[in-house]
C-alpha cells in the first residue's frame, strides 16, 4: 500500500494489532485565525486548525473496528465526523502536529476491546454485620441529640 506524508499511522494496539493506516484524503484539514497565543501575529496569520474525519465513511477500518468507534465515539461525533480543534501554538504546523496528534489518541482509545465483564459478587457476612453495627451506633448518636418527649 503506497502511504503519503498526508497519512496519519495509529501505532498497533490491542484494537488494532497491525496498526492503522487513514488516507490523508479522507482528512479534511480547515484553518482560521487563532485566538491563542502570537502576539500581533494571530490577526494575520491562519495557525488554528481544524480537522474533521468522518470514521463511518472511512476505509481504513474493519466492519468491527468502525462499529467500534462509531460507538466509542458517539457523544462526539456531528453530522457523523469527529471534529478536532487546535489552537494553543503560534505556529501552524505545530497545531497540526497537535491536532492529528488527539486524533491518534482519541482513535486509538475507541478501538480499544471492552474490558470484561463485571463479576457480581455478594458482601460477606462480616461486612454486613459491621455495615449493621455501624448504622445501629449512628442512630443511637442521633436519638440522643432529640429533645425528650414530653407525654
Amino acid at each position: 500500500m503506497n502511504t503519503s506524508p498526508r497519512d496519519l499511522r495509529l501505532p498497533p494496539s490491542p484494537g488494532a494489532p497491525r496498526g492503522v493506516v487513514i488516507r490523508g484524503a479522507e482528512i479534511v484539514e480547515r484553518f482560521s485565525r487563532s485566538s491563542g497565543p502570537g502576539g500581533q501575529g494571530v490577526n494575520t496569520t491562519d495557525s488554528r486548525v481544524e480537522l474533521l474525519f468522518d470514521p463511518g465513511a472511512s476505509t481504513a477500518f474493519s466492519p468491527v473496528q468502525r462499529e467500534r468507534i462509531l460507538k466509542a465515539l458517539a457523544s462526539r461525533l456531528v453530522g457523523g465526523r469527529l471534529r478536532i480543534v487546535a489552537s494553543g501554538e503560534r505556529s501552524q504546523l505545530r497545531n497540526r502536529e497537535a491536532a492529528r496528534a488527539r486524533l491518534v489518541d482519541l482513535l486509538d482509545e475507541a478501538l480499544a476491546p471492552p474490558g470484561p465483564p463485571r463479576r457480581p459478587t455478594r458482601p460477606t457476612r462480616g461486612s454486613q454485620s459491621r455495615r449493621l453495627d455501624a448504622k445501629r451506633r449512628r442512630s443511637e448518636i442521633k436519638s440522643g441529640r432529640r429533645a425528650p418527649r414530653a407525654d
